[in-house]
């Protein structure tokens, strides 16, 4: 779903109602190509974000705290000169573009009171960040785009700043009912009106085309000549709408919670073939549909040097151990070896030096004739020697073989384990955590630019039960270590999914209790199953135990722990109700 001109408007009604006239406190940069901005109005603090990231480009009045980086980007420092401490006097939006241009009333080097703009440009891969003075010069840019970029447009510091190349459609907020009837006589009344909408006008996103049409004619696949009648009116209505801030802003959501559509206006279109979520303001509506893709991708960002290790060590691994299964299976044939050895032995008297091969008769498959090879520079004696020793060698082997198979598929099981903890990390700092742990191990000892950090007690998540019981979970590896073995007591209890990677979860009892409530176990047990690799799964079983029972072997991976005295639950994961056990 792109973010359509119509949703950037309703955008802008929102930023216009709740902070202009606002003052910005504070202005940060938590990604390359993101910025937000908090404005102080109304009593109130507003946080706005503009991302021009080629993934997920938007603009809103976002609710959702990232973290932000220690030292800030030059252009964070640049936007800090300007703006900090200017007043947002007015937002707009040149035509029906998705360009929106915020000025703020601040001062000049001189301490004179002027005007400067922020036009943010949220147009897919080509979004930008622009700052111009009063005159539309140049200042500052995210993006600067010289000749080798663009033949058409150049922005550069210093350069006079102009919209894109309009396009040739027509606006549909100017869009009279005779300029409409001209283009609907010249069309193909045949070809749907999806696509007329689209070719015609522009800033109108594929499901606004698609939701205008269903409201015309109640099929979003009609043709022009289908709901011409209606098409004028429903246009003009739709986009009015986004004017206004939008009408029951919305979202299409599949049975599996996963978002589909959103739009600024009310989707209608879908007939029960989703689930239609509706929000009281556009922001939130956006912070929703992006939270979890942007986050991922942020995270994907970050986190790609770990992403890189763990991809080689887990295929230097797999190769490894197919490669060791190989030489043990080339190992059984060292009974063969054996087995000539004895023959050799046996019929010794039979042969003479300068053989090269000898046949005879094998009383281990009932007689049946044999030929064993022979080396004619040896003496039968040394040939049998010579099989005795290829099997001692392979009796060895395959002893040594099993060994190192063990060590390295609890290898690959330990980098199961850090994988999972790394698709769950939502912050820099268990990130960071994770950078420690694997280069303690041994996997990220050649990590660039890695300098380990002051130790401090590792991320441990709190949740309350429904009961009011509080459970303790670890989200990598080190943190499972440290709840496990130091901050767990040990008449707590302890879960662990069954047969996965997954965090460690401590259940603590309360002063006097021997066993906590059913409720409080369950409630455990859900915890354990959704910080798992299994969180996506139904009827999900976790271990638990008393914490006493779990024991870290020594020298073991980070994370490693046995026990043999359990008993098993099985749960289904509910991220809503896990979310609210949750203490922030």
């Amino acid at each position: 779903m792109a973010f359509d001109a119509g949703i950037l408007r309703a955008v802008l009604y929102e930023i216009n109602q709740k902070a202009v006239d606002g003052r910005v406190d504070k202005i940060y940069q938590p990604e390359r190509d993101e910025a937000v901005f908090i404005i102080r109005a109304r009593g109130a603090e507003q946080r706005l974000l503009i991302n021009a990231g080629s993934s997920c480009p938007r603009m809103n009045i976002t609710g959702i705290k990232t973290e932000n980086p220690a030292t800030p980007p030059m252009f964070c420092m640049m936007l800090r000169k300007h703006f900090t401490g200017a007043r947002l006097t007015a937002v707009s939006q040149p035509g029906f573009e998705r360009v929106a241009r915020l000025t703020f009333e601040c001062h000049d080097d001189m301490g004179f009171k002027t005007s400067k703009h922020i036009i943010a440009e949220i147009m897919g891969k080509y979004s930008n960040i622009i700052v111009t003075d009063n005159e539309d010069k140049i200042i500052g840019i995210l993006k600067p785009i010289d000749f080798s970029a663009s033949s058409i447009r150049q922005l550069l510091p210093g350069m006079k700043y102009t919209l894109p190349p309009p396009q040739s459609k027509d606006d549909p907020t100017e869009l009279t009912r005779e300029r409409f009837n001209e283009l609907a006589r010249v069309a193909n009344g045949e070809a749907s009106a999806v696509k007329f909408i689209q070719s015609s006008f522009i800033g109108i996103a594929a499901v606004v085309a698609r939701e205008i049409a269903y409201r015309a004619s109640g099929n979003s696949a009609a043709t022009l000549n289908e709901c011409a009648d209606k098409l004028y009116s429903v246009l003009s209505e739709v986009t009015e709408t986004a004017a206004i801030g939008g009408n029951a802003p919305s979202m299409a959501k599949s049975y599996d919670g996963m978002p589909i559509e959103y739009s600024y206006i009310e989707l209608t279109q879908y007939s029960g073939g989703a689930d239609i979520v509706t929000y009281e303001s556009v922001g939130a509506l956006i912070d929703d549909y992006y939270m979890k893709r942007a986050g991922e991708e942020r995270l994907k960002r970050r986190a790609s040097d770990l992403f890189r290790i763990l991809g080689n060590a887990e295929s230097r691994i797999t190769k490894k151990i197919a490669l060791q299964r190989e030489e043990l299976d080339r190992c059984e044939e060292g009974e063969k070896f054996k087995r000539y050895g004895d023959l050799i032995t046996a019929s010794i008297y039979m042969m003479h030096r300068g053989m090269d091969k000898v046949t005879l008769a094998d009383w281990y498959s009932d007689g049946e004739e044999i030929t064993i090879p022979l080396s004619s520079r040896m003496t039968p004696a040394q040939n049998a020697q010579f099989y005795y020793k290829k099997y001692n060698k392979a009796k060895s082997a395959r002893v040594h073989l099993k060994i190192q198979l063990e060590e390295a598929e609890r290898e690959l099981e330990y980098i199961a384990t850090v994988y999972d903890a790394l698709t769950r990390a939502s912050s820099e700092r268990e990130l960071s955590e994770l950078r420690g742990e694997l280069y303690n191990s041994g996997y990220a000892s050649k990590m660039k630019n890695y300098t380990e950090k002051k130790k401090q007690p590792p991320l441990i998540l709190k949740f309350k039960t429904t009961d009011g019981h509080t459970v303790l979970c670890g989200k990598n590896n080190t943190a499972n270590d440290y709840l496990t073995t130091k901050l767990a007591d040990r008449s707590d209890w302890w879960f662990h999914v069954k047969g996965s990677p997954g965090s460690h979860v401590v259940l603590e009892c309360m002063n006097g209790e021997t066993d906590p409530s059913e409720s409080a176990f369950t409630d455990a047990a859900m915890i354990a199953a959704f910080y798992s690799s299994a969180s996506a799964g139904a009827s999900v079983p976790v271990d638990y135990t008393r914490v006493r029972e779990v024991k870290k072997p020594a020298g073991s991976k980070p994370g490693f722990v046995i026990y043999h005295t359990n008993w098993t639950a099985y749960v289904t994961p509910d991220s809503e109700k896990v979310n609210a056990m949750q203490i922030l």
